[in-house]
């Protein structure tokens, strides 16, 4: 199973990387729809797309308004969006007013609770609350032999009350806006500093870590002094947009 990420910052692009977006082209599975979304068209291979957001702040969400170039003559017979009946709301009253946005893409909402629900491939996803300024959603994602996690916009740390639902997975996709020194910006944004997300992957023993939602003011090929938490947990990557990980 491959995951590709196709938008590796937050909040704005840069010269370097768009906003949050991860694909699992083999079951349509998209989770987050910022402007990385744009790759997705390239790797469409399913009849239909899956599009969990995580919560609506704009660099999550704007996305959505691309789809009717990324489904343009793609044999694509549905679209579904995932997201809190409040959200659908606001997106279609707010992006897609037609004073914003005058056509409405081809999609279908469909109501995003926490608990569990069944996903293609034969998997489940187990979704879950995440503390952020507006709210926000943490994803678990399994099936046989293989689990993901995907966690953004919140902040973490080695006790953190999302910390069960990461226990043991194969790979976490967690976002980590800040290095070290920042912790107080990190706990009045919603956002994480280096060192508590290694603790955090760390107690849930995960097998693997990877970092995204990165400072967009940061444009260095490496934007997180990654030894510096080499002993408290070592498997940690920080992927580039269009990045595949195996998993």
């Amino acid at each position: 199973m491959k995951l590709h990420f196709l938008g590796t910052t937050g909040y704005h692009p840069n010269r370097r990387r768009d906003t949050s977006c991860l694909m699992i082209p083999e079951l349509g599975i998209v989770l987050d729809a910022g402007t990385g979304i744009f790759r997705a068209r390239e790797l469409i291979a399913t009849p239909e797309l899956h599009i969990f957001l995580s919560h609506i702040h704009l660099d999550h969400c704007v996305g959505l308004t691309y789809l009717l170039d990324v489904l343009r003559d793609k044999p694509v017979k549905a679209t579904y969006v995932y997201c809190a009946p409040e959200q659908e709301l606001i997106l279609k009253e707010g992006l897609f007013h037609p004073k914003i946005f005058p056509v409405l893409p081809p999609v279908k909402f469909k109501t995003l609770r926490h608990g569990n629900l069944a996903i293609p491939g034969g998997g489940k996803m187990r979704t879950f609350p995440l503390p952020h300024p507006g709210g926000c959603t943490g994803f678990r994602l399994e099936w046989p032999g293989h689990s993901m996690a995907y966690v953004t916009d919140t902040t973490a740390s080695a006790n953190a009350p999302y910390l069960k639902h990461l226990k043991d997975v194969d790979l976490l996709v967690h976002e980590c806006y800040f290095p070290d020194g920042f912790e107080d910006r990190a706990q009045l944004t919603g956002h994480s500093c280096l060192t508590a997300v290694a603790q955090l992957a760390a107690a849930a023993q995960v097998k693997r870590l990877y970092l995204t939602h990165i400072n967009p003011m940061d444009e260095g090929k490496k934007p997180l002094e990654l030894k510096s938490v080499a002993k408290i947990y070592p498997h940690i990557t920080v992927p580039e947009d269009d990045d595949t990980v195996d998993f």
